[in-house]
């Protein structure tokens, strides 16, 4: 349960002002249809989590304890950093409102480039690594970039001007300072 709380958490902190956020926030003026949307960050997070997920398990398998240790330590600190960084969308990265894929599928393969390598694909490969729970892990880092990316889709612009990104981005890379103190020392 923690392995799933921990990851819902950090993600959907770690989402607030990221790329694929802004993403989200680009297909819901370009589209106007929610529902493809939604289900397109859906089924574009389970594929990259769980391949991500994947790697986080394996790399248990091939690393000692003491080196999956300090990986796992400086891959939590080097998040901090990067949590402190905001992030932008990129001109390749918005998908072509002509697509012949359709809002779902424009949606599922913007969605799914754009996750690769980013904040929250390299969360999830640390903490499978970490909780050695890949499913726990891919639940929780799916729900909680539903719980980031979603509501952008219906409530857009207005969402995301309330929100005090620069003091979420803080929180979250205190965790990640945490997490990465935790592993390091060993504590808990």
């Amino acid at each position: 349960m923690e392995a799933l709380l921990l990851s819902t958490g950090i993600v959907a902190l770690a989402e607030m002002g990221d790329k694929t956020q802004l993403l989200s926030l680009v297909l819901a003026a370009r589209f106007r249809k929610p529902w493809p949307i939604a289900w397109g960050i859906l089924g574009a997070t389970l594929a990259n989590h769980a391949l991500a997920g994947a790697l986080g398990s394996w790399v248990t398998t091939v690393l000692g304890p003491e080196v999956l240790r300090w990986a796992l330590g400086l891959s939590f600190l080097a998040m901090a950093v990067w949590m402190l960084i905001p992030d932008k969308l990129d001109e390749g990265e918005q998908p072509d409102s002509t697509s012949h894929l359709g809002v779902f599928g424009a949606t599922l393969v913007a969605f799914f480039l754009a996750e690769m390598g980013d904040k929250t694909q390299i969360a999830t490969v640390a903490l499978a690594a970490q909780y050695q729970q890949w499913a726990a892990v891919v639940a929780g880092t799916t729900l909680g970039m539903m719980l980031a990316n979603v509501p952008v889709v219906w409530f857009g612009d207005r969402l995301v001007k309330r929100v005090p990104i620069r003091t979420v981005h803080v929180i979250s890379a205190l965790i990640f300072l945490a997490l990465g103190l935790t592993a390091l020392f060993g504590w808990g």
